[in-house]
């Protein structure tokens, strides 16, 4: 009797053994099929704002491009998730933590909304893929704005930093305000903290400043093209380093053109959720990079003033590191960092 209950905890032993063996196989053999068979259904590409914006313009520009030229041949609809200058589409991304299907958006916002205290979530909350272009800032005004340049805007903060309304999508602190209060500086306008600048987070900014409810638009380059060449809108001055070579604004002046020692660079790249998987780092990446050498995009890049600007995941990664501490520098000095 003995022999034979211990002959079936044996064999019982056995068993168990052999189903775990068999089910960590068929993990095993899952997981691989993932990675060879991917992508077997369609991303989610988020664009972290409201329509017409430069985060909706470039991942927007992304997607068509990748499908145009059958680099990725899943579908990419976009998805938007406005709200806090960002905040609601990083948080969105920490619930798809692990999902090799999601894809983001971002520039410096991703930063500065984490060191000016409005979200605990920072670039180390997502996966990097890839920086695709640097892109920069614009100062727009109404047709009819008595402004016809960018000095006589500093020459009113001068007198009064109260007097002209400065709108822009992101949040206060963030890229599209920041952007602007460097140019302020550089001019000689003092009393910073006391610029008005008005948020919109969705896609009325440009309605408003059309309606004259704002004064003075800070924004992106691509958001200005269209009512620019429409004549709906003055820009007054772009934060590239240098003059745009190509497309409507390269019409426009620099800032340093205009004798204000200023620029303002907006990087623009996409990134996972935490946590996505190697293989889908990987098989994005390489289609990245070889999506910004085809005349598709060649062709958008000119279209929207854009500078090609790519690096890879660990690269980037390593950008974000370092761009990071000189964004901590520059809200030390307005008194906006709430870092530790």
């Amino acid at each position: 009797m003995k022999k034979m209950l211990k002959r079936n905890y044996y064999l019982s032993a056995l068993l168990i053994l052999i189903l775990l063996l068999t089910a960590g196989c068929s993990s095993n053999k899952s997981a691989q099929n993932n990675q060879v068979n991917y992508p077997t259904k369609p991303f989610e590409f988020v664009a972290p704002a409201g329509p017409g914006g430069g985060w909706d313009t470039t991942i927007r520009t992304v997607a068509k491009v990748l499908q145009d030229t059958k680099l990725i041949t899943q579908p990419m609809p976009v998805v938007n998730k406005p709200g806090g200058g960002g905040a609601v589409g990083l948080a969105y991304m920490q619930e798809k933590k692990g999902d090799p299907y999601e894809v983001i958006v971002f520039s410096p916002p991703l930063l500065l909304i984490n060191l000016t205290g409005q979200t605990q979530y920072s670039y180390k909350n997502l996966t990097p893929l890839a920086m695709l272009i640097h892109d920069y800032g614009a100062f727009a005004v109404p047709k009819n704005s008595k402004f016809n340049n960018i000095n006589e805007v500093m020459e009113a903060l001068k007198k009064d930093p109260k007097s002209v309304k400065i709108g822009g999508v992101s949040s206060p602190g963030s890229m599209d305000h920041i952007q602007f209060l460097a140019a302020a500086k550089a001019a000689g306008v003092e009393n910073l903290k006391d610029i008005q600048y008005i948020s919109f987070q969705g896609g009325e900014h440009l309605a408003a400043l059309m309606g004259g409810h704002i004064d003075l638009l800070s924004t992106g380059m691509a958001e200005v093209v269209g009512p620019m060449q429409s004549g709906d809108i003055k820009v007054l001055a772009v934060t590239a380093p240098e003059r745009i070579k190509e497309g409507p604004l390269s019409q426009v002046p620099t800032l340093k053109e205009q004798g204000i020692n200023a620029e303002f660079i907006n990087w623009r790249g996409l990134f996972g959720p935490p946590e996505m998987p190697d293989y889908a780092v990987k098989y994005l990446t390489d289609a990245l990079s070889k999506m910004v050498n085809t005349p598709e995009w060649d062709e958008m890049v000119k279209k929207y003033g854009w500078t090609k600007a790519f690096m890879g995941s660990e690269e980037f990664k390593a950008f974000l590191e370092k761009t990071n501490e000189s964004y901590k520098e520059i809200l030390k000095e307005i008194d906006m960092y709430k870092g530790q």
